[in-house]
């Protein structure tokens, strides 16, 4: 049985914890490997690697960190698919699924290429008589990430390479459920010519989650998980001093309205409730149908859901693979029975997909006949699970939207520009979709969720990427050998 090592000064060590756990298929119940649950010493040595890698790194020409990244990019290229493969195999995504995640981590690493002109600073000349102001940006120094399990290649790539593109060195602590990818992306950072320390993995779960927020050595926190642990994440770091990001969970609503183009629109909305088996921050989880749009648009959505095919998602024609767990799969379905309780009228019942016994899966349920103040409305499922709200006006779909505790991701389904014009002013929401049923954005522009999606003040990839991985350092200078005069900076004002 393969034992997974660390990832240390540029060697791979393995950890000093004798703890293993096995990393499952969730597909086949398959144990694939046992990873490390490393302790405190294991994280002292990355970080202290880090830190000493960090002055000769953040030396290191922008130019030629940006040239690091074309290069990393080709590399990740060239073993696409068995980045691909591997997401499949310990997460469970269709393989498509898989392969889109992998061009996702790819399109992060080429914005990140872009350092060269994403971290210029600014300068103003003659502030005052040959007085000059300007504002650089200068590494934030040892950085660390806290990924989930839902996305092994792309959701560590929001981070990795921005922080290293702009001179700081990274501690990446992946997933416990899915840590066989990183060990391949890593694998592939160790063939740059990479300084030892720049880049760090140190496998684990909660020891070496809690042992970054408190580590005196680590400047900045970077974490995607569930809404409560970002919490966490967000009060401890900051706590001990270090900037922080931490991306939590999310309800994601899909406004239907009359006007709605039925096809398109049913696959958009299959696409963002049932791709992955439904484990996205950004999927969408509950409909509101406007009007009668309802009798629109649900009987052909359930029609097409009900022919989508569950199974492993290596293979040909299977539209949704596993959910992560055993454990997932029960919480999920135990959702669905209180939904249930509740009133909810399961249109579409996913609790016992059939020929799938050995892995753990949920096959799409639609949920209709919701209420608003239903527990399945509000709270995160993170499975395939589609609640039906009705709504009487745009307006009534609005408020039911903006109830919400979360503020991840929002769509509308309209040919209607004034009605997304009023849509997107009103809807309390970091990322709105329009058309489009996952408004995941590209790596150019920041995932920007809001309210208890979001604790931090500066979000991910995109600009905001260059903003958290920088801080700014702002120089007023005059040299009297130029002519100028003596005065007072601050009378010549």
């Amino acid at each position: 049985m393969r034992v997974l090592e660390n990832y240390i000064a540029g060697n791979w060590v393995p950890s000093s914890s004798g703890e293993l756990h096995p990393v499952t298929d969730p597909a086949t119940g398959e144990v694939l490997a046992e990873v490390p649950f490393s302790d405190r010493s294991d994280l002292d040595a990355a970080v202290a690697a880090a830190r000493e890698a960090l002055p000769a790194w953040r030396d290191v020409s922008t130019i030629a960190r940006g040239r690091l990244m074309f290069e990393l990019r080709q590399k990740l290229v060239a073993r696409r698919s068995d980045l691909a493969r591997s997401v499949t195999v310990e997460m469970g995504k269709t393989l498509p699924d898989a392969d889109a995640e992998v061009g996702r981590m790819i399109e992060m690493v080429e914005a990140a290429a872009a350092v060269p002109t994403t971290m210029q600073g600014r300068i103003l000349e003659d502030v005052a008589r040959g007085v000059d102001a300007e504002t650089i940006r200068q590494p934030v120094g040892v950085c660390a990430g806290i990924v989930p399990f839902n996305f092994p290649a792309m959701v560590p790539f929001w981070f990795l390479p921005f922080a290293i593109a702009c001179g700081n060195t990274f501690v990446l602590k992946p997933s416990e459920q899915v840590p066989l990818t990183q060990t391949l992306a890593f694998e592939i950072l160790d063939e740059l010519d990479l300084p030892p320390g720049v880049v760090n993995l140190v496998n684990g779960s909660r020891a070496v989650v809690e042992g970054i927020l408190e580590h005196p050595g680590i400047d900045a926190v970077s974490f995607v998980g569930s809404a409560p642990v970002a919490r966490i994440v967000y009060e401890r770091a900051a706590a001990t001093g270090k900037r922080v990001q931490a991306l939590g969970g999310a309800k994601n609503h899909m406004v239907v309205c009359p006007d709605a183009v039925v096809e398109p629109t049913v696959n958009g909305l299959i696409g963002s409730a049932f791709g992955a088996a439904g484990q996205r921050c950004m999927a969408g989880s509950v409909i509101v149908t406007v009007g009668d749009a309802h009798e629109r648009i649900i009987p052909p959505l359930v029609e097409a859901a009900s022919a989508l095919k569950v199974g492993n998602g290596l293979e040909d024609g299977v539209d949704v693979g596993p959910v992560i767990s055993a454990e997932a799969c029960d919480r999920i379905t135990d959702w669905i029975g209180r939904a249930i309780d509740d009133g909810a009228v399961a249109v579409l019942d996913g609790r016992e997909p059939s020929g799938n016994a050995d892995g753990s899966f949920v096959g799409p349920t639609i949920l209709d006949r919701v209420e608003p103040e239903m527990p399945i409305v509000s709270e995160e499922v993170f499975g395939p699970v589609l609640a039906v709200v009705r709504a009487e006006t745009l307006d009534d779909a609005i408020e039911i939207v903006n109830a919400s505790p979360f503020g991840n991701g929002v769509s509308i389904f309209t040919e209607s520009g004034a009605a997304v014009r009023k849509f997107r002013h009103d809807v309390e929401a970091g990322m709105v979709g329009v058309n489009i049923g996952v408004a995941a954005p590209v790596a150019f522009f920041p995932f920007s969720g809001w309210k208890a999606s979001f604790l931090g003040d500066i979000h991910a990839h995109g600009p905001d990427a260059v903003d958290f991985f920088t801080r700014k350092k702002t120089v007023t200078s005059r040299y009297f050998s130029g002519g100028a005069t003596s005065g007072s900076y601050f009378v010549e004002r």
